[in-house]
């Protein structure tokens, strides 16, 4: 048996240089990442006389052992860390769970009239892009406001190919309708580089260029287009009004502050782009045990991991380490990454907005949550649970006359919804309408996934039904090892009104009716309707998706490959309707026959 591991022993070892270490439990797990300055200093201060807050103290009281790595510089050491809480995520550490890659909006540039559009991934596509932007919403009212100011169609490029006559965007003046001619290749390219000038900050260009087309305009009488161009010219104004900061016009600026303490954390980031403040996000990193300098450290290397950093970081706080994230936000990028925490001027104003951004964040959260545990509390005393619970799941089923079932789980946590953890179920292999094998379905294979440990079991399962439904998933959960898991049906009132509800808790004869002002009844209420949106949502759109093929399924010849050529070729159902044999000959994959008997198809009395 080996010896128990003497921390203060094994830290009195450690050099006093740059690196990281590893703080490991007894299974082997790999706890919590950090980097040092100094080695011993740091891990010493873990093991030392001094109280520790409880989440750090708990950590200490797990550790049982600890691995170091020595590096030349600081810089290899937040390098390091970074690249071992990304691969490993210790629990321990502030860790950035929103991994989705930020917006973007995208100018194709291989096509005569091209087109804006959201996007969101790696810049792997031709084209132009800028951003990045704070949010999708952010990106949607950006995209509505160049289409509304120079009238830049917003179609795909398979509608746009098949248009015999202006659609309702022309009609609505948000359009002017190049897929028909009304508009010259040129004169659309010069809305095309005007709106670009808008995105990269060049205002003041903009408007000199409406100026003088509007002066030139009432030059030759043409006082119609004077005029339009005078409104294109006032919004251009009015929204740089709204947006433009006093900074540079090529100035590009990232922003962030912290605002919390151990545990829990609000990291607020505004984004400035060509001198426009494009909005700010919030985010509240994973639980971790380090100060707010460390933390924000660890939260800008894993937010530079998506996309570039700009050449000026700024930041609420003097951090220890700054020239260690410059040099690696810097190595990152291939040029000089300015990271500074400013104290007078614009810049400091915009970090006061982005601090007062993260106060009300984690104020509201805050609010929120202990909103939530006193919905939990009360919902422990209405359920009769020895504690409140911690992890809640509702199922639900949505279908259309028995046409494309789907189910939903929904979770929620001590906070309120999870919703990187829901799920939907598209149902198959069971008779139309029938929601008990449905039920069974969905239930059988997601708890066949909790019991082989890959997501956890939650402390109440919710059913969007009655005594029926909870009876006849009780067996699937039994024969999975679930028996005991609280199973509690939630079924709608006789006028199917809020506050009606009637909570049928399996093994109980009679239903429970909750006061319907209950804080209880008002959490089973948001999961149940949540449950309930989630599924609608997925049916919809698994019945849009067979509405477009089902016409289509029934013609001889045409497979699923085929059938997917030839919505794209004409940019859906409605477009395939209008085509003629011809055109249907052209499509990919189609010859003269297939066509003739598509066409025959869907025109029996042609």
């Amino acid at each position: 048996m080996s010896a128990p591991f003497d921390a203060r022993a094994f830290a009195a070892t450690l050099p006093r240089r740059p690196g990281v270490y590893r703080m490991y439990g007894a299974d082997g797990e790999l706890l919590y990442v950090g980097k040092a300055q100094r080695l011993r200093d740091r891990v010493s201060s873990y093991f030392g006389p001094r109280v520790l807050a409880p989440k750090v103290a708990a950590l200490v009281g797990q550790v049982a052992r600890v691995e170091v790595t020595v590096t030349n510089s600081e810089t290899e050491a937040l390098l390091l860390e970074y690249n071992l809480i990304k691969e490993h995520r210790p629990r321990y550490n502030v860790l950035l769970r929103d991994d989705k890659s930020f917006p973007f909006i995208l100018l194709r540039t291989n096509h005569d009239y091209p087109r804006f559009m959201f996007y969101r991934g790696p810049r792997h596509r031709d084209g132009r892009y800028f951003g990045p932007f704070p949010s999708a919403a952010a990106v949607s009212q950006t995209l509505a406001q160049i289409q509304k100011l120079f009238r830049i169609r917003n179609c795909r490029d398979t509608f746009f190919a098949h248009r015999s006559r202006p659609c309702l965007q022309y009609q609505i003046g948000r359009c002017t309708a190049p897929c028909v001619g009304f508009i010259t290749r040129e004169d659309y390219a010069r809305d095309v580089a005007a709106a670009v000038d808008l995105l990269d900050g060049r205002a003041g260009e903009v408007e000199r260029q409406l100026t003088a087309r509007m002066e030139a305009a009432a030059a030759t009488l043409d006082f119609e287009q004077a005029a339009q161009i005078r409104d294109q010219l006032a919004a251009v104004r009015e929204l740089q009004s709204q947006q433009v900061v006093t900074a540079g016009s090529d100035r590009d600026t990232d922003v962030f502050a912290i605002i919390g303490e151990p545990t829990e954390f609000a990291v607020s980031t505004m984004l400035v782009r060509g001198g426009r403040n494009l909005g700010t996000s919030t985010a509240f990193p994973g639980a971790g045990l380090a100060e707010p300098e460390e933390a924000l450290s660890s939260f800008l290397m894993q937010y530079y991991a998506a996309t570039e950093p700009p050449r000026e970081v700024y930041v609420n706080l003097d951090l220890p380490d700054a020239a260690a994230l410059r040099t690696a936000l810097g190595e990152r990028a291939s040029r000089r990454v300015e990271v500074s925490c400013p104290s007078r001027g614009l810049a400091a104003r915009w970090v006061a907005l982005t601090v007062e951004n993260a106060t009300q964040a984690l104020r509201m959260r805050r609010a929120q949550g202990e909103g939530v545990a006193e919905m939990r509390a009360a919902l422990a005393a209405a359920l009769d649970l020895p504690s409140p619970p911690v992890r809640m799941e509702c199922f639900d089923i949505s279908h259309t006359g028995g046409e494309g079932t789907v189910a939903s789980c929904v979770v929620f946590g001590p906070d309120g919804p999870l919703k990187k953890e829901y799920r939907r179920f598209n149902i198959t292999g069971v008779a139309p309408g029938d929601d008990y094998g449905a039920l069974r379905q969905a239930l059988a294979r997601r708890y066949a996934r909790v019991r082989g440990g890959e997501i956890p079991a939650p402390d109440v399962l919710f059913i969007d039904g009655g005594r029926g439904q909870i009876g006849e998933v009780r067996d699937v959960l039994a024969e999975l090892g679930f028996a005991d898991l609280t199973l509690v049906g939630v079924a709608k009132g006789a006028d199917r009104r809020p506050g009606q509800e009637r909570l049928f808790v399996y093994g109980e004869d009679s239903p429970r009716v909750l006061d319907p002002a209950s804080p209880a009844l008002r959490l089973i209420q948001r999961i149940r309707d949540e449950a309930h949106r989630f599924a609608i949502t997925g049916h919809r759109k698994r019945r849009a998706r067979r509405y477009n093929e089902s016409v289509l399924e029934a013609v001889p010849g045409l497979g699923p490959a085929r059938r997917r050529e030839l919505l794209k070729h004409f940019g859906g159902l409605q477009g395939v309707l209008k085509a003629g044999v011809a055109d249907l000959e052209r499509a990919p994959g189609m010859g003269p026959a297939l066509a003739q008997t598509l066409y025959d198809h869907l025109h029996p009395g042609a």
